[in-house]
């Protein structure tokens, strides 16, 4: 057995060798001061989400390519290649083109106004059928072609001895910008953040005209990438010596209950003709997490003075000790607590302040046992964590803070405590929110490397950019304390060439170590095998689905493709002394309250029109026991790790259903495999991993619902979720049996029941006292809806949002299940309709639709509240021959 204990003076690069050290070392979350918008603080940082014209074409209007212009592109990400000698060389003469778009000329009146975010793509509409520009593996929605964007930038006069930035939290995809019909640079990976630099090109005391293109590709995603400038877009300004882009690290050693030992390096950037002479100041703060802003002073850095020549970067180092820290943890036997380090630089002998940056971070250790699993701060913490894609249902790509917010609080709801960021680096904000919420992160950047999944995928850059996107992704991620683990590939084609593939791997591992020597280094395996080499590379053994097996059970035997035995044991014996981790586990397929008869006797089963699954109308058995070719039931999953305790836990496929990848019907729009639907409803998958991931939950849940007017007589197979060790089920108050949970099962099974209206009930006992009790009731007609807020009073500060649910209910208010009925929301006062959804894969009007059908008795509204507006907002649901409801929402 041996432990890998992460942040504790962790990888040190010593020649080409690499040793591992065993004093507690944390990182820390790198934030640029955005809240600070005074001249008096040395640095504004401004959000440019408004103002912004924006038109977009399929075709390729302008000519443009980025193969034409790479040689103008490439330098931009110089500050991220260590080599000098690998760094590019910018062209002695600009591109020898005219690009109408990009001109201060140009009339951009009759473009569409549009706030950043913005996903060009979401609003639709989408591609049905056959033969169509964007199949369903990327959503069905037009996210292809070219888009600009165009803003005015002012710059004051008084700004002339400033530098000014342009930061891009991402932009999809093969960004270009230019500044006064000047090429400036850009930046092709649409998931990267980036900054460019304005300076030289901005005329003061006028307006400046800023032009961004950016190109999307058909083919180029095996998900709905979405389209745009779908991040924050900020404008920097700082003075000619300032801390530098994601400039500064705080790491921290010698962790106990009574002190901790912080690390700080600082990087300061000259800017000026002259050298500088900087003298730097650095107090930590307790961080309030609701407000974000500093308490209590906790510590102070030694001050230090450097010199920094001109156009050049020094990095200055010192330390103090934080007295009685409070660790930053994991939910919920754990408190997030975390600091703010505020960072002052003063020119010579001044005392004015010429740049202040803060830098929040979280003291913390982790340690990777091969036996134990993940231990924080010295506890077992088991992963029970879930995979996200970056969209965000009906709301697309476009970033917003509480719509994220919203999921994070769905998936802890059921326990989940941690998230990987498949496969791509998260929003900034993202990441804030999994910090301040306590939660567990693998944070991943690449889907593949040389080998393509897509003709125009990332392949077609990864050996111009692989190594500036990595640090660069890195270098901006590192500082959080949520972070546990780097991800450098997922289910890469390198893992099919072993040798040739390691050595690929080995470049990467190694200037993920070299450029953030504190945490440990993956890739997702879902082909590589404990004998071959590939494995080896990585400090971390994270199991696509081989951990459980693929396609070994006889259900499975019929399919094509490649069987796999259960792997745990075989990667633990070959590699005793790393971590194992499931990545990828599940790929559990189902729709939202639909259930096909007959039920599988077994506990996993592959979707076919005989098993769990109607292609016809393209959906899924929610008995939560179906699931893609390669893919196994939770329960199968359950047992596998159970069996095999030193797993580190298990990444889930997938926490919410996302645009694209339809996985079984590939007619549909979005995926089947989420625990939680595209709008955010739980399926039945929810409860069975909330029973195990909260045991001490009281909770049982009866599946399927009891409406089922075709099914009189029929059997019809009554399962429950619950942590309890026994339980009782009754049908209209006659038991049906009392069963005692044996080991490795993970529900309760009645699959004799025969149908008759009423009421189907539980009771669940733990240790022969009663647990928990449920029922379900068979429902009436449909009468009227009952609407419900997820937060009775939201801001008016236009980006705000509330969730309304809306159930299709009977006389006496129960949900009916099978419901389809139309519904239009209608939205007036303070706040406006930004989209609706159902959670249905199969559903093709366009997000923005005031209309939506009902599936399975629901349906959801997207309220934004508008910007500088306070009052009450009135959303009303209406239908044919249903009575109509309201509710009310503050904003304020």
């Amino acid at each position: 057995m041996r432990t890998h204990s992460v942040l504790e003076n962790g990888w040190r690069l010593i020649g080409l060798a690499l040793i591992l050290n065993h004093s507690p070392f944390v990182a820390a979350r790198v934030v640029e001061s955005r809240n600070l918008e005074s001249p008096e603080s040395g640095r504004q940082v401004i959000r440019l989400d408004k103002d912004w014209r924006f038109w977009h074409s399929f075709d390729n209007p302008d000519g443009l390519s980025y193969d034409q212009l790479k040689a103008y592109i490439l330098p931009s990400g110089n500050d991220f290649i260590a080599n000098p000698s690998d760094r590019h060389q910018s062209p002695s003469s600009a591109p020898n083109i005219s690009v109408q778009y990009a001109s201060n000329h140009f009339n951009d009146s009759s473009w569409e106004a549009v706030k950043v975010p913005h996903d060009w793509a979401i609003q639709g509409p989408f591609y049905v059928g056959d033969n169509v520009p964007v199949d369903g593996g990327m959503g069905r929605l037009p996210s292809q072609g070219v888009g600009w964007y165009r803003r005015q930038i002012t710059v004051e006069r008084e700004d002339t001895d400033k530098q000014i930035y342009l930061d891009i939290d991402g932009a999809m995809s093969y960004a270009m910008v230019w500044l006064n019909g000047k090429l400036i640079g850009g930046w092709p990976y649409g998931y990267n953040s980036f900054r460019l630099d304005l300076t030289s090109h901005l005329v003061a005391g006028t307006n400046n005209q800023l032009a961004i293109r950016l190109d999307n590709p058909t083919q180029s995603s095996r998900w709905y990438p979405g389209g745009g400038l779908y991040r924050n877009v900020w404008l920097t300004k700082v003075n000619k010596a300032h801390v530098g882009q994601s400039g500064t690290y705080i790491t921290t050693k010698a962790v106990s209950s009574s002190s901790a030992t912080l690390d700080l390096v600082v990087t300061v950037e000259n800017k000026a003709k002259t050298a500088s002479n900087i003298h730097i100041a650095t107090d930590v703060f307790e961080l309030d997490l609701e407000t974000g802003k500093p308490g209590r002073k906790v510590a102070g850095f030694p001050q230090t003075s450097i010199s920094v020549a001109s156009g050049g970067k020094v990095d200055s180092n010192s330390s103090t000790i934080v007295k009685n820290p409070q660790l930053w943890g994991v939910w919920p036997s754990q408190k997030p607590n975390m600091y703010v380090a505020v960072t002052k630089l003063y020119s010579g002998g001044s005392t004015k302040v010429i740049d202040t940056y803060e830098t929040r971070f979280g003291i913390r250790t982790f340690d990777l046992d091969s036996n134990k699993g993940l231990l924080v701060n010295g506890e077992h913490v088991r992963i029970q964590g879930v995979n996200q894609h970056h969209d965000l249902g009906a709301l697309g790509a476009a970033f917003n803070t509480r719509a994220a917010e919203r999921q994070l609080e769905i998936l802890r709801d059921m326990g989940v405590n941690a998230i990987r960021t498949s496969h791509n680096p998260p929003a900034p904000e993202l990441l804030d929110l999994l910090d301040k919420k306590g939660f567990l992160v693998m944070d991943e950047i690449f889907d593949c490397w040389e080998q393509q999944k897509k003709p125009n995928d990332f392949h077609l850059i990864f050996s111009d950019w692989h190594e500036a996107d990595l640090r660069a992704f890195m270098r901006r991620d590192r500082n959080h304390p949520s972070i546990y683990l780097w991800s450098v590939g997922n289910e890469v084609g390198e893992q099919h060439t072993d040798v040739e593939g390691s050595a690929l791997a080995r470049v990467l591992v190694d200037i993920a170590h070299n450029e953030e020597p504190t945490r440990l280094v993956t890739a997702s395996l879902n082909f590589a095998k404990p004998n071959q080499t590939f494995p080896s590379v990585f400090d971390v053994i994270s199991l696509n689905y081989q951990g459980e097996g693929i396609r070994d059970t006889p259900a499975y035997s019929q399919l094509s493709g490649i069987a796999t035995p259960p792997l745990y044991s075989g990667f633990h014996s070959a590699f005793p002394d790393k971590l194992i981790e499931s990545s990828e586990t599940a790929s559990t397929l189902s729709t939202r309250g639909t259930y096909i008869f007959p039920v599988v006797d077994g506990i996993s089963a592959p979707v076919n029109d005989t098993s769990g699954g109607n292609s016809t109308s393209a959906q899924v058995s929610a008995y939560e026991l179906y699931t893609s070719d390669f893919g196994a039931s939770p329960d199968k999953v359950f047992a596998a790790q159970d069996s095999h305790p030193f797993v580190g836990g298990e990444f889930v496929w997938s926490g919410f259903d996302y645009i694209g990848e339809p996985t079984p019907y590939y007619s549909a729009r979005s995926s089947y495999s989420g625990i939680v639907d595209l709008a955010g409803f739980p399926k039945d998958r929810f409860y069975l991993y909330q029973s195990r991931w909260r045991p001490d939950l009281r909770a049982a849940h009866i599946l399927p619902h009891w409406t089922w007017p075709d099914r009189e007589g029929k059997v019809t197979p009554v399962h429950v979720f619950s942590s309890a060790d026994e339980a009782e089920l009754f049908l209209n108050g006659k038991s049906q049996g009392r069963q005692t949970r044996e080991e490795y099962t993970y529900r309760f099974r009645w699959d004799e029941v025969v149908y008759t209206p009423g009421e189907v009930s539980v009771v669940t006992y733990k240790n022969g006292q009663v647990w928990a009790k449920a029922s379900v009731q068979t429902a009436g007609d449909a009468a009227g809806f009952r609407l419900k807020a997820d937060r009775s009073s939201i801001t008016a500060d236009g980006d705000d949002l509330t969730y309304i649910t809306a159930e299709v209910v009977d006389s006496k208010g129960r949900i009916v299940p099978q419901a389809t009925n139309d519904i239009t929301f209608d939205v007036s006062g303070a706040g406006e309709l930004v989209a609706t959804d159902n959670g249905d894969p199969t559903d093709f009007t366009a997000f923005p639709s005031k209309q939506r059908k009902a599936y399975s008795g629901l349906a959801l509204a997207i309220v934004r509240a508008k910007a500088g507006k306070p009052g009450s907002i009135t959303i009303t649901a209406s239908g044919p021959s249903l009575k109509t409801t309201r509710i009310y929402v503050a904003a304020a």
